[in-house]
């Protein structure tokens, strides 16, 4: 278990496509984070717009810490946009601001993945030390314990997958009604897309990254394909 190469030729694609899409994701950022919007409209300008439009008027939009940290918090009800996004006029801003008044618009409307996704946060929480329990249980040579982590560590897989759709169509509002609210110059709709999809890449890596990871201890544990002696 200290050094296994059978892990990393299953997590390798899951490596490689966390890499391309967090490469991605950055390069879209900083290239149209250097190409300012023609309206002039900032990231918390753009998000405000889209709620109003929506009639959502007790969501707050604050200011946050950390490079690419926007989130929707629907417990608070707030709206965080980070310091790229927040205060500055770049299509690469308005993008993913609409992008989290997408994830606001989603609460709003009670879209049924959103919540599921919501409901399953503290189970995510716990379901991480399933890892380590499948660890355990190929140190110990149990395929009982593995199971158990599998099992565990299936919480943070479903968690990921319901995840996707949240964030695809969080998305799919973003780039509709950005462009339809005249938020985004039609010219600059190509670019606030490649942000975006940059984006929900990542969380496709993750979700895959995840499943090869149980796929793997399942298969040394003999629990997939046959025992591996």
């Amino acid at each position: 278990m200290i050094f296994d190469p059978v892990y990393f030729l299953f997590i390798g694609p899951g490596i490689l496509l966390s890499l391309l899409a967090q490469w991605m994701t950055k390069s879209a950022f900083n290239k149209y984070s250097r190409i300012r919007n023609s309206y002039g409209l900032t990231g918390a300008q753009a998000a405000q717009a889209m709620l109003d439009r929506a009639g959502i008027r007790d969501v707050n939009i604050v200011p946050s810490q950390g490079f690419l940290s926007d989130h929707y918090n629907p417990m608070t009800k707030t709206l965080a946009l980070s310091s790229a996004v927040y205060g500055q006029q770049s299509v690469a801003a308005i993008g993913v601001a609409c992008h989290e008044a997408g994830h606001a618009i989603q609460h709003a409307r009670h879209y049924a993945p959103l919540w599921a996704r919501s409901a399953l946060v503290p189970t995510a929480r716990f379901s991480g030390i399933g890892m380590w329990v499948m660890m355990f249980g190929l140190m110990f040579q149990s395929q009982g314990m593995v199971g158990i982590g599998a099992v565990l560590f299936s919480g943070v897989l479903l968690f990921q997958v319901v995840t996707l759709p949240v964030e695809f169509d969080a998305s799919a509002r973003a780039k509709k009604l950005a462009f339809e609210q005249g938020l985004i110059a039609p010219q600059e709709r190509a670019g606030m897309a490649k942000v975006l999809n940059a984006a929900a890449l990542t969380y496709v890596a993750a979700a895959v990254s995840s499943l090869l990871t149980l796929l793997y201890f399942l298969m040394r544990a003999g629990l997939l394909g046959g025992r591996d002696d």
